[in-house]
């Protein structure tokens, strides 16, 4: 594992440590616990139907380039 992950991973836990402020801590397990639901069951049922249209349209090569995507949304962007 990167030793600058381990760095941060330490320096983390010692920063957990010293902390004193409930409703930081109670923000920090929201957030560990948000990190565990699994988003596809979060999405809705239009939302996984657009995905797997998209992913049988991959597929089956019915893709368009990005620089064409690009070209029809520049206006936007």
């Amino acid at each position: 594992m990167d030793l600058s992950l381990e760095n941060k991973k330490i320096e983390l836990i010692q920063w957990l440590s010293t902390l004193n402020d409930k409703s930081l801590i109670d923000k920090l397990m929201r957030l560990r616990d948000k990190e565990k639901i699994d988003w596809w069951n979060e999405i809705s049922a239009s939302e996984k139907e657009s995905i797997e249209k998209g992913i049988q349209d991959a597929d089956n090569r019915k893709l368009t380039s990005h620089s064409n995507v690009k070209g029809i949304y520049e206006k936007w962007l």
